[in-house]
Formats: C-alpha cells, structure tokens, sequence
C-alpha cells in the first residue's frame, strides 16, 4: 500500500510543470481565425466539444501566451479544426487547414 501511495504523490507532483509549445498561442489564433470565429464564439464551440467550461478571456489568455490550455481544450481546438493535436502542439509542423 505505501509503494502505491508514494507512487500517487509522484505523480501528482510531476504536474506542476508544464510544457509550452512556442507556437501554440500562433497555432490557436490561426485555428480561430480560419474558422472565422470571435474569441467568444470559439469559448462556446470548445465548450460544447470539450464538456468543460470556457469563457472568451480564456482564449484571449490562450492566443496571447498568457495561460495553457488544458489537453481537453487542445483536443476540442483539434476536433473544430478537422486538424491532428500534433499539428496544434509540434512547433516543427504547420497547421494544415
């Protein structure tokens, strides 16, 4: 039981940090522009894809490098974008839109 526990505590640890693409806030601009979306239309879709709450500052913060999105919202832009996540979150590939 202890091997598990502290196995537990390791992961919830490991998440602290987190990895930034340095194309992603350009990436996800690009995917909402291309669809021809405001930021708040773009909260609404993902919301509706991802199940989780979003708002248009969210995306603001997003397109502007501020914050990260979770993986369920990368996946959500993904899916609107018809687009792998591999395009979204390698900086060596292009969206192909």
């Amino acid at each position: 039981m202890w091997v598990f526990s502290s196995a537990l505590v390791f992961l919830t640890n490991m998440g602290h940090a987190r990895f930034r693409p340095e194309r992603l806030a350009e990436k996800l601009l690009q995917i909402r522009e291309e669809l021809g979306l405001s930021q708040k239309e773009m909260a609404k879709r993902l919301a509706e894809l991802a199940g989780i709450k979003i708002t248009d500052k969210n995306i603001s913060k997003y397109e502007r490098g501020r914050s990260v999105p979770f993986i369920e919202i990368v996946l959500a832009y993904a899916r609107a974008a018809n687009v792998e996540m591999n395009e979204i979150v390698d900086d060596d590939l292009e969206l192909n839109l």
